[in-house]
């Protein structure tokens, strides 16, 4: 029933197409760009689309198509990773806080609370400072803060299941806690897991674009959407050559949109009450 519900949502299948899409390029760009993404022709430097170069060139001469490519492989790859890790480290410790309850759930929630109270993306730039830019760290930073989100969900979800009857007879049986965790909990919350992970990918996506584009993100000669538009931050570049900047920056925008109405459908597909639907 949730697949069909989903397959109804006309723009969330929109949007799993593009993502596809995406997804093909990125993993076939050494076959489908024509040069290659850190190769510097100082002859062709900020050259207009043409035959050759089908975006055009960068200050480098370095070939915007190829950089557009390989740049998603970058941003997917933060994206998937970081909301995969965060999502894996707020489902165990809020199923832990839900399940344990007393001192342990006080604990968890409130270092949850500490962490959501300060600004993600300026908590973010600190560690990608202090640690160093480059693709784990920014994982790492962006998992850092993300976690509470879906450890507040998946401790609301155990909260319910743990009152239930047939978890008092697996107690009763002698089932262990990491036993109900595997076996009831997280598949409980399986569904509310899975639509808050796709909406941290844009969220990860964007947070790495920003940082890249502060300098804190993927380093050149490395492609990286954020960086591309780093390099496009004159007056001059954005009024006469759009090349350099439209490109990376319609694939950000898209990108996260899709990824955004992906997550709408899923979340009504796994509850249509909250669209209204059935």
């Amino acid at each position: 029933m949730a697949v069909r519900r989903f397959k109804r949502n006309k723009v969330a299948v929109a949007g799993g197409v593009f993502l596809l899409i995406i997804l093909v390029l990125a993993l076939f760009a050494p076959l489908i760009a024509q040069q290659s993404p850190t190769a510097v022709d100082l002859g062709q430097i900020r050259r207009p689309p043409s035959g050759e170069h089908w975006l055009g060139t960068d200050a480098s001469g370095r070939d915007v198509f190829a950089r557009l490519l390989y740049a998603a492989r970058v941003s997917l790859l933060v994206g998937v990773f970081a909301a995969l890790v965060s999502v894996l480290l707020g489902t165990v410790i809020g199923a832990v806080a839900g399940l344990f309850g007393g001192w342990v759930d006080t604990l968890l929630m409130r270092t949850a609370d500490m962490v959501l109270s300060f600004p993600p993306i300026v908590v973010i730039i600190v560690l990608a400072g202090l640690l160093g830019p480059s693709i784990p760290i920014l994982i790492i930073a962006i998992a850092a803060t993300t976690w509470p989100t879906p450890a507040r969900l998946v401790r609301g979800v155990t909260l319910t299941v743990r009152e239930r009857e047939y978890l008092h007879a697996a107690r009763v049986a002698g089932a262990s806690r990491g036993w109900l965790l595997r076996k009831h909990i997280v598949p409980a919350a399986m569904g509310q897991i899975v639509v808050v992970g796709t909406l941290l990918v844009a969220q990860a996506i964007l947070a790495e674009a920003v940082l890249s584009f502060l300098g804190l993100g993927v380093q050149p000669p490395q492609a990286s959407w954020g960086n591309m538009l780093n390099d496009a931050q004159s007056l001059t570049v954005i009024q006469s050559m759009p090349w350099l900047w439209l490109p990376p920056g319609l694939a950000i925008a898209a990108t996260v949109l899709a990824v955004n109405f992906v997550g709408d459908g899923l979340r009504d597909a796994v509850d249509p009450r909250q669209s209204g639907r059935s």
